[in-house]
């Protein structure tokens, strides 16, 4: 894992729940038991932003407002991970959303002032260990915890996950 993440912003506002990024009706289909992640991707963020997954791109970035990922405890970063999404920044995030992403591998950071900094399209560059946040190409930045190697966090997200992560622990 890097230190240091580029990329494309998306921008979202507040309040977007895990039912927007993985709605009930894909997470646990009748038919056929649920879906890959990938197959999730079509349906991520489709009810408030129709046709969002199609143009999205492996090391986008998204930017969103207060209260990102509350809801259902159900795997909402799958569809985002499997979109190519890097990271996201949210004013703050749903505790219950931002230890699910941790622990499937897509890092979450509570960054407030975030959505003031970029609109979507811009260029973001995050530091996770000096814990900066600068849109590309602007003197502005923000600061927020870092995440840096050897933090818990991070031995998690590099090892891939908390599955992962606990394996190589463990020696397994």
């Amino acid at each position: 894992m890097e230190d240091l993440i580029k990329g494309r912003v998306w921008k979202f506002g507040d309040n977007i729940s895990t039912d927007l990024m993985m709605p009930g009706s894909i997470t646990y289909p009748a038919e056929s038991g649920q879906m890959t992640p990938e197959a999730t991707v079509p349906y991520c963020m489709s009810a408030n932003r129709p046709g969002w997954s199609a143009e999205v791109r492996a090391g986008d970035i998204l930017v969103a407002g207060r209260n990102f990922g509350a809801g259902s405890s159900r795997p909402a970063y799958l569809p985002l991970l499997a979109a190519g999404i890097q990271a996201v920044l949210a004013e703050s995030a749903a505790r219950l959303f931002y230890r699910n992403a941790i622990n499937g591998g897509l890092v979450v950071l509570s960054c407030p002032g975030i959505t003031d900094l970029v609109e979507e399209g811009d260029m973001l560059e995050v530091d996770l260990v000096e814990g900066i946040a600068r849109k590309i190409g602007a003197p502005q930045e923000l600061r927020f915890p870092p995440m840096p190697a050897g933090s818990p966090p991070r031995q998690v997200l590099e090892a891939g996950g908390l599955i992962p992560y606990l394996k190589i622990k463990l020696g397994l």
